[in-house]
């Protein structure tokens, strides 16, 4: 009679245990398994993470320089251009972007791409994400910092200004604390904005004119940028260059910029805004190829002197610059549009209005004699040939990518 009740008691105890093997080698394989989705960034664990840190950012054999650079806003318009640049010459380059939403992340996914296929490593996070930097410091002594990570974009700042102050002052000020106790301090040279001019009347604007009358929150937000590296300078002895850009273009532009997003309405169909300003005045911008913009970059990386503190004591004054990087030439917004016409074989439906107090100015103009005296820096593509790059460019990708979504 009790032999019946022990078999059956055996059965169960077996079934128990197969059961749980079964569990086991599902849980060990579901845990060794990557994602299968490809569009998921995992950070590789901390051994793996540093590894591949550390072979992007040594320089090349072929290197005239021996600089380690980190690029933040790496997946960025002119990020990615620099970031290019910089590897082309055999420079050792790290990328960090947080890959926000500002606009299609998608474009910025591409990009990194493209930088991966170049060797350069793009880490996915925020740079007010101090745990994130350290160990970034920590695994590599990077000689300098290119700092291009910014919300951009002037309008947005009215739905928006918390994000302006997030990444432009919080998260400025996060990464001067990481470099400020590094040993030895790299050097820095960040992006600033034409913007700093604000209501200045006097042209063409010189570095030498007042910057304090923001037209803008974004403007407010780069001025506020330059006085805290002046801070950081001068009391840890941080080398920082401010670079002013003056409306930057080119492929893999930014969709918000008014090139672009003329381009993608003209070729749907869509009416195009064109802003005027009092007295039916046209609006005019400096604009500025992103070629001769990463030339002038690259100089200022090359030119920049040592930081001059060390664990965040200073020992002596160090060096500290700003730069118009235009291109001399104010151009008036219905010339643009005649080019894009004439580059795209399309009459743009204009809708003129009066321009809106949303924080842009009328006209930008550079004077880049300074520039041009300390970096050689002499841009040399004039607009008709920028924009013909661009359109050849954006019809490529747009064929390529076939994203109902762009048309």
């Amino acid at each position: 009679m009790d032999k019946p009740r022990f078999r059956l008691r055996c059965s169960i105890t077996k079934l128990i245990f197969f059961w749980i093997a079964i569990l086991l080698t599902i849980l060990f394989f579901f845990h060794r398994t990557p994602s299968s989705d490809p569009n998921r960034r995992v950070l590789p664990s901390l051994p793996a993470w540093e590894n591949v840190v550390v072979r992007s950012a040594r320089p090349l054999a072929n290197s005239t320089t021996g600089h380690s650079v980190l690029v933040t806003g790496a997946a960025g318009f002119v990020g990615t251009h620099v970031a290019l640049a910089l590897k082309k010459r055999g420079d050792g380059v790290v990328g960090i972007d947080n890959f926000n939403k500002y606009y299609d992340p998608t474009l910025k996914r591409r990009r990194a791409d493209l930088l991966r296929r170049h060797g350069i490593f793009v880490l996915e996070a925020d740079i007010n994400d101090s745990e994130k930097l350290v160990k970034l410091f920590r695994s590599v002594k990077f000689t300098h910092i290119v700092h291009l990570a910014a919300q951009a974009g002037v309008r947005y700042a009215l739905r928006n200004p918390a994000s302006y102050v997030h990444s432009n002052i919080a998260g400025f000020v996060n990464l001067l604390e990481a470099c400020k106790t590094a040993n030895p301090q790299p050097s820095i040279i960040w992006a600033s904005s034409s913007s700093v001019y604000g209501l200045n009347s006097k042209v063409p604007f010189s570095e030498t004119h007042r910057t304090d009358q923001p037209a803008s929150l974004y403007a407010a937000t780069k001025k506020a940028g330059e006085e805290i590296a002046h801070a950081y300078n001068h009391i840890y002895g941080l080398s920082i260059t401010g670079l002013r850009f003056f409306t930057v273009y080119g492929p893999w532009g930014r969709p918000d910029m008014m090139y672009y997003s003329f381009t993608r309405d003209m070729l749907r169909g869509k009416p195009i805004v064109v802003f005027e300003g009092p007295g039916h005045k046209s609006v005019a911008r400096d604009f500025t190829y992103i070629d001769d913009v990463v030339k002038g970059l690259l100089a200022a990386v090359d030119t920049a002197e040592k930081s001059t503190g060390s664990g965040g004591k200073v020992e002596r004054p160090a060096q500290l610059r700003v730069f118009n990087l235009g291109n001399t030439l104010p151009v008036p917004v219905n010339e643009v549009v005649g080019i894009l016409e004439r580059l795209l074989g399309v009459e743009a439906k204009k809708v003129v209005v009066p321009m809106p107090r949303n924080g842009d100015v009328l006209f930008t103009h550079a004077n880049v004699s300074l520039a041009r005296r300390e970096l050689g820096y002499v841009p040399t593509t004039d607009l008709k040939t920028g924009l013909r790059k661009f359109v050849d460019w954006y019809l490529d990708y747009y064929s390529e990518s076939n994203w109902k979504s762009a048309w």
